[in-house]
């Protein structure tokens, strides 16, 4: 996620490589983000916050039991964000105590290039300054929208772990049309254009989803006869119980030691 973050941060660029730093335990993942994308690559917690105004942090969630004491007095003043999945804020609270305000976020991959969407909320009040730090660094990359944190279990479901959905159906979408007799670069091109036109549709229209699919459906046709055998297999309960699945994860997460 820190890779997707800072491809579309230069991507869009909002920020230039030498106005990004980085860092990791062991070195090795700073190391070659910092080849692939030309940002610095701090070789200690002190170097990396020693000129950051804002943090960035964005390693794996069950890490975070495990931070660098340091980063309490190291953040002090500093405007912390997190990409941590399932961390609430009174628990990154407690990690940087000092800072200047934490927000907890969950971009998803598509921002990567630009076209993700990532909600998130703050700690506290936000200066008109920090607000738009925030929303200029997650604009770069997407949507961003401004939610409860009540809500964001819920969020980190769809659009968070939804990205990886779409592309488990993308990859039965291929599999099934080879299954059809297509080749595989044939089968591949009609499937991901067909999930793209559609996206991009219903992004425009101002029809719902349901709306949208009726206008392709014909009474017996080809369409009505997938419908009906998605309809017998429970797509819509197996769709719902997957996001559930996810929510009810980021849920466990936030009470993980």
């Amino acid at each position: 996620m820190a890779a997707a973050m800072i491809d579309g941060l230069i991507n869009s660029k909002v920020a230039a490589p030498a106005d990004i730093i980085c860092y990791s335990a062991s070195g090795r993942s700073a190391q070659a983000l910092s080849a692939r994308t030309g940002i610095q690559q701090a070789t200690s917690l002190e170097e990396l916050v020693a000129q950051a105004e804002t943090l960035i942090i964005a390693f794996k969630p069950y890490h975070l039991a495990t931070a660098d004491a340091a980063l309490s007095s190291l953040t002090s003043g500093k405007l912390v964000i997190s990409v941590l999945s399932g961390k609430r804020l009174e628990t990154l609270g407690k990690v940087f105590p000092h800072a200047r305000n934490v927000i907890r976020t969950m971009p998803n991959t598509p921002s990567q290039i630009g076209a993700g969407v990532t909600p998130w909320c703050a700690m506290r009040s936000l200066s008109n300054e920090d607000r738009n730090t925030i929303e200029s660094l997650l604009k770069a990359m997407g949507l961003q929208l401004e939610i409860e944190e009540s809500m964001m279990d819920a969020a980190t479901a769809v659009s968070g772990s939804g990205a990886g959905f779409v592309f488990e159906f993308a990859g039965a979408m291929c599999a099934a049309a080879e299954n059809a007799g297509l080749d595989t670069e044939t089968a591949r091109t009609l499937a991901i254009q067909t999930l793209l036109g559609s996206a991009r549709l219903l992004a425009r229209s101002s029809d719902s989803p349901e709306a949208l699919r009726d206008k392709v459906c014909s009474p017996k046709g080809t369409t009505e006869a997938g419908l009906n055998r998605m309809a017998a297999g429970d797509l819509r309960g197996l769709i719902r119980e997957t996001i559930e699945a996810a929510r009810l994860r980021a849920i466990e997460v936030s009470q993980e030691a």
